[in-house]
């Protein structure tokens, strides 16, 4: 999935900073531009989660853009810092969430929903709540230790970007994502044995 054609490198970045400087027409082409981008990214990220999940991708937007700070958003420097934003948004969210339903099957039960199905290169693997909360205090250890790559796999896993469209946010070229994609695969999967034992 490649970024809408609105939602050139530049644009946002341009849009963002004349925002910050007070321009209320670029603060109103903002809002459009950014959810549908990251409402099509999170439909991708929710038609990849584990069955059994009950968010929906217009909910984990609507939430992540008010823990961004709604209609009173923050400075955004550019467009990566916007997304590394939402990125740690979502998974926060999809973490918050994967716990409460953890919690609720003591004595409850979920209702199915899903998405549509994506075409994305290196698809993210479904993880139950149990391993996905393994992948998150994972994750937390390698952002301690090398907060690029930690950051690579936030963009990738939680918003549901393809390694191609990591590189363009994060302002790096496509190898230097390969190679840190495969070092953090090893790394995570390390870590989360050494979690599990």
């Amino acid at each position: 999935m490649m970024p809408a054609p609105a939602m050139k490198s530049g644009e946002i970045t341009l849009l963002l900073q004349r925002a910050d400087q007070g321009d209320a027409q670029a603060a109103d082409r903002i809002l459009p531009l950014v959810y549908d981008e990251l409402r099509r990214l999170a439909a991708a990220k929710m038609a990849r989660e584990s069955p059994g999940q009950t968010l929906q991708a217009t909910a984990l937007v609507h939430e992540a853009w008010l823990r961004l700070g709604g209609d009173r958003q923050p400075r955004w420097e550019n467009r990566a810092q916007f997304f590394a934003a939402a990125a740690e948004a979502m998974r926060r969210i999809i973490i918050d969430n994967a716990r409460r339903r953890k919690a609720a099957r003591r004595g409850g039960t979920m209702e199915k929903l899903s998405a549509s199905a994506t075409g994305f290169d290196i698809p993210a693997p479904q993880l139950d709540d149990t391993e996905l909360l393994l992948l998150n205090e994972a994750l937390d250890n390698l952002a301690a230790h090398d907060a690029r790559t930690a950051e690579l796999i936030k963009q990738w896993y939680f918003v549901g970007l393809t390694l191609e469209e990591v590189a363009k946010v994060m302002g790096i070229s496509e190898r230097t994502v390969s190679r840190d994609w495969a070092y953090a695969r090893a790394w995570l999967m390390n870590e989360i044995e050494r979690l599990r034992t």
